[in-house]
């Protein structure tokens, strides 16, 4: 099998320098927030019983370098006995980093994204398709539609275009559009953390991984950090329709985050968001590798501007939410037979790594036969009320 991450792997190029803070399970406690320090990785539950209480601060970086915390373990150690088929459960594991907040997620926000949510419906989720249907779109619009601001009036004009050729989409509605498409990727705290199983639904023929960077938002609408991403996609199921979203988007063990959140203070911040290169590596057992890059320069609504539409007078959220801010990876390539594309394998490593946030790594097997979701809120309640946290 794929190696598992170790601590060199994970951790941001910087190591330790930056506030990070992940969720840890401790056998006999329960849910844990921590920090992760040079010195190890240190229990701050008392102080915060939830990411989101600790995001709901003035300063939540300051706040996360002044907890105290009991160090329990070191990140080498929870690493490995994260992965399901050798966790020992008498000892600590790794989480998704969040917990109360709401799963969000921004789709169609890259042009190359864009192009091939167009083509998943005119092909109606057939792989087999895609090839002809790419170059009559190509030839229509064009490659580069990154210079195009959604709402202006160039791209009115080119829907105007698009529909008196009978090629207009919904997915370019919210693509050039004023609206963007944002919608819930998973219910709090279903996300998987990293160095585990991600899930793909076992039906599903034609899908791929989708690299992302991640902001935290608070309740009051502050990006207070960042995590990185992998919005699992189901290429097939959404192509047939888009009202099948939540079937193609929301499965078991779907949305990876990790593998911590980095809050922002002097060193780091959304500027760093904004120019991140999120690197992504696909390792078969079968010995396929596929290397890929999404630069964020690339995208067509600044991430403020999508907080913006996901949260205000028109939306709350009391506990905050995460946002994934949408990929430029769309692969094309042939995995197996010529015209079918990219799609998994049962048991793919998948690397998802940019050098300020440090690595996200999940395998990919089938949605049942993930670690099914058996901890919600009434259970965290229970959990922090039986240790004195709340």
């Amino acid at each position: 099998m794929n190696q598992w991450p170790d601590a060199a792997t994970t951790l941001p190029d910087d190591g330790t320098e930056g506030a990070l803070v992940g969720r840890v399970w401790r056998p006999g406690i329960g849910p844990s927030v921590v920090a992760v320090r040079e010195t190890g990785v240190h229990d701050v539950t008392a102080s915060f019983p939830t990411v989101r209480d600790l995001c709901e601060t003035p300063d939540p970086a300051a706040q996360l370098g002044t907890a105290d915390g009991e160090r329990f373990a070191g990140l080498d150690e929870l690493l490995a006995n994260t992965p399901p088929e050798t966790r020992d459960p008498a000892l600590p594991w790794l989480l998704a980093p969040v917990d109360l907040q709401a799963v969000k997620a921004a789709g169609v926000t890259f042009v190359v994204s864009l192009l091939e949510r167009v083509i998943e419906e005119r092909v109606r989720g057939e792989a087999s398709g895609a090839a002809e249907v790419r170059e009559r779109i190509r030839g229509l619009v064009g490659d580069d539609l990154a210079s195009l601001r959604p709402g202006s009036q160039e791209a009115s004009a080119l829907k105007e275009l698009l529909v008196a050729q009978g090629m207009w989409s919904q997915y370019l509605e919210v693509g050039i559009g004023p609206d963007a498409e944002i919608f819930t990727k998973a219910p709090a705290l279903a996300a998987v953390g990293s160095a585990t199983d991600a899930g793909v639904l076992a039906s599903s023929r034609w899908n791929n991984p989708e690299p992302e960077m991640v902001i935290v938002v608070s309740s009051a609408g502050n990006v207070v950090g960042a995590t990185l991403g992998n919005d699992v996609n189901l290429r097939d199921v959404e192509g047939r329709s888009a009202l099948l979203l939540s079937k193609a988007k929301d499965n078991n063990a779907s949305a990876a985050l990790g593998p911590f959140v980095r809050l922002f203070d002097r060193g780091f911040g959304i500027d760093d968001v904004r120019k991140a290169a999120v690197t992504l590596t696909v390792e078969g057992d079968d010995g396929y590798r596929l290397d890929a890059v999404s630069s964020m320069s690339a995208i067509s609504r600044d991430p403020l501007d999508l907080v913006g539409q996901l949260i205000g007078p028109h939306h709350q959220y009391p506990d905050g939410a995460v946002l994934y801010l949408g990929t430029m990876f769309a692969p094309v390539g042939d995995r197996d037979a010529p015209g079918q594309g990219f799609t998994h394998h049962d048991g793919d490593l998948v690397t998802i790594a940019t050098p300020r946030l440090g690595a996200l790594v999940n395998r990919i097997r089938p949605s049942d036969a993930c670690e099914p979701w058996n901890f919600g809120l009434a259970d965290l309640m229970r959990s922090l009320s039986a240790r004195g946290a709340l």
